[in-house]
């Protein structure tokens, strides 16, 4: 099917995010009923679990660095440059990506924010970095709360008093589990973005053509 053809990138990749969901969520409702029987606690059920402390915060947490890691990719990558990468524009060079959308502004087939001209193009010029921005600040907020539940919940199973979320904005704890994603995060991002200076992969949008020099500089 043509449909599944034009957007088998984004359908395989959410295809793997519902599987990877689902096996976090079976595994972690074994280990958190595990962790309860060790506590004299009794068990909760699969749907109980998915709506739990337990299984939101350690979830936001991860998507919490991952939009983090993309907007601040997207971001850097507008001044920032890195001689010999596929991920970097060329510093030597003038890039598309740097056009005035206001030369496109009577073209057809260009976006109807573009076309709109304004506020809307200038919006819309942004578009991509803020929303991914928004996206990282609603996810560490998710984490945030749900983090602050669970280790309430921690609390109540070992007789300690309960945090609010003020509170807990202060824990280690918090910060702990933001930060060990953050450093892989920007970690496996620096590894693209060198190793792409040397290595290729055929095929792949995200390599240089096989056959460019190491100095040549983007796509």
């Amino acid at each position: 099917m043509r449909f599944i053809r034009d957007n088998g990138l984004s359908l395989a990749l959410l295809a793997i995010f519902v599987l990877s969901t689902g096996g976090m969520l079976i595994a972690g409702w074994f280990d958190h009923n595990a962790e309860l029987t060790r506590h004299d606690a009794p068990d909760i059920g699969l749907l109980s679990y998915f709506a739990s402390p337990a299984f939101l915060s350690p979830l936001f947490e991860n998507w919490e660095s991952e939009f983090l890691q993309m907007s601040a990719y997207v971001l850097m990558t507008i001044m920032l440059f890195q001689r010999g990468s596929s991920e970097s524009k060329d510093p030597d060079k003038s890039n598309p990506e740097d056009a005035d959308p206001a030369k496109k502004r009577k073209d057809p087939k260009a976006p109807w924010p573009v076309r709109a001209g304004g506020v809307w193009s200038a919006f819309y010029s942004q578009s991509l970095g803020l929303a991914l921005l928004a996206l990282f600040i609603l996810s560490f907020l998710l984490h945030w709360l749900q983090s602050t539940a669970a280790a309430n919940e921690e609390a109540l199973l070992h007789g300690e008093a309960a945090q609010t979320a003020w509170q807990y904005l202060a824990d280690p704890q918090l910060w702990f589990e933001s930060f060990q994603n953050w450093q892989s995060e920007f970690l496996s991002t620096a590894v693209l973005v060198l190793l792409s200076v040397w290595l290729r992969q055929r095929g792949s949008p995200e390599s240089k053509p096989v056959a460019e020099p190491h100095a040549k500089t983007g796509h």
